[in-house]
């Protein structure tokens, strides 16, 4: 039997996912990447490489060491740059390549959103006047906020935000999604939060606060995702997962001789 090799870089829930489903068939061997931001990442139950692979370049010549068959982008949203090396390696090489895009949340009746395109534009969007604010941007996009001195931060992390955030008041809790709303709910009147801060993720996980703040009336400053590369995607893992053999047939069996795979 054939074993085709599929790499998945990954980082997010529905790539642990999309690996432990292609994992369980014989005829697939897979690989997760990591790329090393999460000090302690999830259990993966696949093997795992954690770093960056040096760009297109590194990405490429890790396709062709390893014979990868098929290239599977299931990262962040906001993870643009390593999407970008992604598509161009899979042109680089001829591998074939497609990505898990998870859709944005859109807003609804009662949302009260600010929409941003940058998290330096975000900090702005606080004001001058000091605030509450609730940040759940993950650790590296925290250091940004200094500019907004004046305002008190409760900043979310599933890791320690390092160095701290060098304002006077700010409080740091330690996480991992998913979230309910019904917690998140409690956590906003606990600290009396007057605006969250949050990128478009996407999905069930961590769409709690978004809810919760709908419901108290509280203002969202959402910060737009990035563009990503035009390559061929699925929304969810099922619909990815019953695409992977029409890439393998149409892919692996014909241009892979070519590839000298």
């Amino acid at each position: 039997m054939t074993t085709h090799r599929i790499l998945i870089l990954g980082g997010t829930t529905e790539a642990r996912q999309m690996a432990g489903k292609l994992a369980a068939r014989a005829d697939i061997s897979v690989m997760l990447s990591l790329a090393g931001r999460t000090e302690n990442p999830a259990a993966q139950g696949v093997p795992v490489r954690v770093g960056g692979f040096g760009g297109a370049g590194g990405l490429a010549a890790y396709l062709r060491q390893n014979k990868i068959d098929l290239l599977i982008d299931a990262t962040h949203p906001y993870a643009a740059r390593i999407s970008a090396n992604a598509a161009e390696a899979a042109r680089m090489t001829g591998v074939p390549i497609v990505a898990l895009r998870r859709p944005g949340w859109e807003a609804v009746e009662g949302d009260r959103w600010m929409l941003v395109d940058t998290v330096a534009s975000a900090v702005t969007a606080l004001g001058s006047v000091p605030r509450r604010v609730f940040l759940a941007l993950g650790r590296q996009e925290v250091a940004a906020f200094k500019a907004g001195p004046q305002h008190h931060y409760l900043i979310r992390s599933v890791d320690p935000v390092e160095p701290r955030l060098a304002v006077p008041d700010a409080t740091y809790l330690l996480a991992r999604g998913p979230f309910r709303e019904v917690d998140e709910h409690a956590l906003l009147l606990q600290h009396h939060i007057e605006v969250v801060v949050s990128k478009n993720s996407g999905g069930e996980a961590t769409y709690g606060k978004i809810a919760a703040a709908r419901a108290l009336g509280i203002e969202v400053v959402m910060i737009r995702r990035p563009a990503l590369p035009d390559v061929t995607s699925a929304e969810t893992v099922e619909s990815l997962a019953a695409m992977v053999d029409h890439f393998l047939v149409g892919h692996v069996l014909g241009p892979a001789a070519e590839r000298g795979v």
